[in-house]
């Protein structure tokens, strides 16, 4: 079997795929990779299926030296790519020799970078899954400098595009539609109003878990505890410190804090791209 070598493993670069759906249960979440329609593309660059594995860097890239000449394509935030320094394109199919370096630089704009691979990432699936979930600790390890990663057999053409139109990263800010619930009545009757002024930022001390924000505070009007209950992608949770919390794909299955509303899950690959100080705004709709 082919493999990959890690030359350079980048501040936060995980193995993801689709997830394992199906296990809140049992206490597991979904986890998967955070954009998901840049993770898609980058399979379909390489003439791979959506659910195959890539990898999932985080603000400066990666670097990686497979032992076998593959196919490979980078998505999602925009960065340098370069074989053996070598400039290549971002957003297309590449082909990288056999013992050569191909580099993912830092982002240009966004935070994620998708690695596709022909064969996709191959390391064994836990629970039917190759995502790592930093949360529950599931899947494999993140990338760490010498680690060798499988690759799978190539399972057909590369697409040949020479480039498919995809929206830009939240330089600007950050809307999110919200839709209000089951926890709306818990708030002052002007938090929709707050939620829509803006004013939040994102936090730096987001991660996979969930978008942070940093910003207003939402006031309570119900101080009573509330027994934890089912947390679903997209929730929006406002802990005592009032700032809401979106919840992403590593999120834990239950929470205790109220939930507000819940972000529909065509809006957070947008948010898997927000860097730390992107303008933060929600649009509030009733169900």
């Amino acid at each position: 079997m082919s493999g990959l070598s890690v030359v350079r493993a980048g501040a936060l670069t995980t193995v993801q795929d689709l997830g394992r759906p199906g296990h809140a249960h049992l206490g597991v979440g979904r986890s998967g990779a955070l954009d998901g329609p840049a993770h898609r593309l980058a399979n379909r660059l390489t003439g791979n299926p959506a659910d195959l594995a890539t990898l999932e860097t985080t603000l400066d890239g990666c670097a990686v030296r497979p032992d076998t000449a593959v196919t490979a394509a980078v998505t999602g935030a925009p960065c340098p790519v370069r074989i053996d320094g070598r400039p290549v394109a971002w957003g297309a199919a590449v082909r990288v020799p056999a013992g050569s370096v191909l580099d993912v630089g830092r982002a240009t704009g966004g935070l994620r970078s998708y690695v596709a691979f022909a064969g996709g990432v191959a390391v064994p699936p836990v629970l039917g899954s190759r995502s790592r979930d930093l949360l529950s600790g599931l899947g494999p390890e993140p990338l760490a400098a010498g680690h060798t990663l499988p690759l799978g057999a190539p399972r057909g053409p590369s697409t040949g595009a020479d480039a498919f139109p995809w929206p830009a990263p939240p330089v600007t800010g950050l809307v999110l539609p919200l839709v209000l619930g089951p926890r709306d009545d818990w708030f002052a009757d002007d938090a929709p109003r707050v939620l829509a002024r803006g004013g939040f930022t994102v936090s730096s001390a987001s991660n996979r878990i969930g978008l942070r924000t940093d910003g207003p505070s939402l006031t309570r009007v119900e101080d009573g505890e509330l027994p934890s209950e089912g947390m679903v992608l997209g929730a929006v949770q406002v802990p005592p410190d009032g700032r809401p919390v979106v919840f992403l794909a590593d999120h834990p299955t239950t929470g205790g804090y109220p939930v507000i509303g819940v972000v529909p899950e065509a809006a957070l690959a947008a948010a898997a791209q927000a860097v730390p100080g992107t303008p933060v705004r929600f649009v509030p709709v009733r169900a």
